[in-house]
């Protein structure tokens, strides 16, 4: 491939739109040894970054033919334990290539180009997130570009069983007001790594479902302005992945295939058994994400559970194709040892890697990649 042959430009929904429908088919996400996921944007391409403050697509060109897509989207978050220690960051997500065209450079050459755009937009540093055996994806990124590894949080997945899950009756959930949600997430999480400067413009969106306070019944949760508390208590918030994409699992081991089937026919003919049941994804699906996960008070494990189960009946009853229940916790976060999951589904090592694009931005960096990883790790929903 002669370099001069590659057109990089900014995706046109005119041209591009039923373009990039077609050509995400043919991607699938994941290592090739393991089992895939194909994402159905339903005629949206840039859905995943429409909701950030601001955000580029930009596609690749091979004699018209379409080769490669990338997304990128800016923001402003806390990096350090200061809350106004913060800085302008650059999210990489949507690296697409076409399967002919790989190992040509193409995805080297449309990662330097949303760099630019970064710079250009003042950004102090440039993250990615992939699969730490994505060796494709990692090589490219910390090989080729200086990208650094930083942090490797931990990917909990749940099901979307057919029946509810029982709520401790000691237990009472309450919906936040968005204005206190919003106070709530400022106070406590504020200094968190990654904290979205923007959270009103999250808790406000049409996707987020709200944000619920569990506590123990008989206590009163009380005016947060008081900062008067239970001695125990946890929060979380929801967010509706399945409005924005669906996902597939593709190449699926037939071992799998079968359990997947099998576990649904004997929970339906005997269901008082209550076997583990393995839901259907290898048909487009929705999830929940949950985001915000904070807890305070010596048994407020307890209480993130029954804020998961909360949110799994939820799903149950509100969304007929939301699947599972999703999260992302910091690698060495207590947070995971409370949220229900399945292994099998779930991802406990995910890799996220950084780069410093200014160098006012190198002290921060340092902290970054040189700190342990001790920090709650906050997942911005926008960037799932």
């Amino acid at each position: 491939m002669a370099f001069e042959e590659l057109k990089i430009r900014s995706f046109d929904g005119k041209i591009d739109r039923e373009r990039i429908e077609d050509f995400e088919r043919t991607c699938e996400v994941g290592p090739a040894e393991s089992v895939f996921l194909f994402t159905d944007t339903m005629g949206d391409p840039i859905c995943r970054i429409r909701n950030s403050p601001q955000y580029k697509m930009l596609v690749a060109e091979l004699d018209h033919e379409l080769v490669g897509v990338i997304q990128g989207s800016i923001k402003i978050v806390t990096v350090s334990s200061l809350v106004k220690d913060q800085a302008r960051v650059g999210y990489i997500l949507g690296l697409r290539i076409a399967p002919s065209h790989r190992r040509k450079g193409i995805g080297l050459s449309l990662v330097k180009r949303l760099e630019e755009w970064f710079v250009a937009n003042h950004v102090d540093f440039a993250y990615m997130a992939t699969d730490k055996d994505n060796q494709a994806s990692v090589k490219l990124f910390t090989n080729k570009l200086g990208y650094v590894k930083f942090r490797t949080p931990a990917i909990l997945v749940h099901p979307v069983g057919m029946r509810r899950i029982r709520i401790s009756p000691t237990v009472e959930i309450s919906k936040l007001k968005i204005e206190d949600a919003e106070l709530l997430y400022r106070m406590f999480m504020g200094s968190t790594e990654f904290f979205p400067n923007d959270i009103d413009r999250v808790l406000r969106n049409k996707l987020s479902l709200g944000t619920w306070v569990a506590y123990p019944r008989g206590e009163s949760w009380g005016d947060i302005n008081s900062g008067q508390f239970p001695t125990n208590w946890a929060m979380l918030s929801v967010w509706n992945s399945g409005d924005l994409f669906k996902l597939k699992v593709g190449k699926a081991p037939l071992s799998c295939l079968m359990y997947a089937k099998s576990s649904r026919l004997i929970d339906k003919a005997f269901p008082w058994l209550k076997i583990p049941v393995f839901p259907d994804v290898f048909r487009p699906f929705g999830f929940y994400f949950m985001y915000g996960l904070h807890h305070q008070g010596p048994k407020s494990g307890g209480l993130v559970r029954s804020l998961c189960r909360f949110v799994h009946n939820m799903a149950k009853e509100l969304e007929e194709d939301c699947k599972v229940i999703v999260t992302e916790v910091g690698g060495h976060d207590t947070l995971r040892l409370h949220i229900p999951h399945w292994k099998l589904l779930s991802c406990a090592e995910d890799f996220w890697c950084i780069k410093v694009l200014r160098k006012e931005a190198e002290d921060s960096m340092f902290e970054l990649t040189k700190t342990p990883a001790s920090r709650a790790l906050f997942v911005d929903p926008r960037e799932v």
